[in-house]
């Protein structure tokens, strides 16, 4: 408990999935927590639970891939906190195809939400933290699939590729500028949440057939759980990690050691 007490934590795309792992776990180890999502109806749900939890907490509907957007989120967030300590970029979508299955539209719509939406969290958390003079961290979501290449997931691959070097470049500079700003990637398997089991083709959370089959995709022998994710998030996120940036933790349960 209290690993993060004190800090004030954003967490894009906290409404379902990991983001909701994140903020549920964030608020437990004591972080005030700022909720975004285009979902207001569960995103809201999530702040309820951490308030109903003697946690503190806001909900702010954000589309990621607007400029404006994060300019009105950061700016609310000081309003009511105070400050940023910790970033995590979580929002994400998924198109499935191969290169000639995917049309330029598709592909420009994940690149808008996947790389567009972390690339401005990124520059507008750095510019936010950077005032603060505490230790702080953004944590960006990656993906197994931005380390290897999966042959019908072309534009998803790309999204999470661009991401992982956007990473290691921010951090960099945050060093370079002396800014007490780390900046890391979480690059998970594949995991049981709605991206995954509401795919085309799944029969939602209770398709155990669907959940073993991607297991077994994995030497550890099963797919993560939203919590599995958010352990890496509140480690990052704490003090416990102030030597780590620009790098990643990669909890794919062996996925990329293949």
């Amino acid at each position: 408990m209290d690993r993060v007490k004190g800090k004030v934590a954003l967490v894009t795309g906290g409404a379902m999935g990991f983001g909701k792992a994140d903020a549920l776990m964030l608020a437990k180890e004591g972080a005030k927590v700022v909720v975004t999502d285009v979902n207001e109806t569960e995103g809201k749900k999530v702040v309820e639970e951490i308030k109903a939890n003697g946690g503190e907490a806001i909900f702010i509907k954000q589309d990621v891939s607007k400029e404006e957007s994060w300019k009105d989120v950061m700016g609310k967030t000081l309003k009511t906190f105070g400050k940023l300590d910790v970033l995590v970029n979580n929002a994400g979508v998924i198109v499935k195809g191969t290169i000639e299955e995917t049309t330029l539209e598709q592909a420009r719509w994940v690149m808008s939400v996947n790389w567009e939406g972390v690339f401005l969290g990124t520059k507008y958390g750095i510019e936010t933290m950077k005032k603060n003079g505490a230790p702080c961290s953004i944590i960006n979501m990656c993906s197994q699939a931005g380390i290897i290449g999966i042959p019908n997931l072309a534009v998803y691959c790309a999204s999470k590729g661009a991401v992982k070097l956007l990473t290691k470049c921010a951090a960099l500079s945050c060093c370079d500028a002396g800014y007490n700003i780390r900046v890391n990637n979480i690059c998970p398997g594949y995991a049981w949440t709605p991206m995954v089991y509401n795919e085309p083709g799944a029969m939602g959370p209770d398709d155990e057939a669907r959940k073993k089959e991607l297991g077994a995709m994995h030497p550890i022998g099963r797919v993560a759980e939203p919590d599995d994710i958010a352990y890496n998030v509140i480690y990052l996120a704490s003090d416990e990690s102030t030597f780590i940036t620009g790098s990643e933790i990669c909890p794919d349960g062996g996925y990329t050691a293949r």
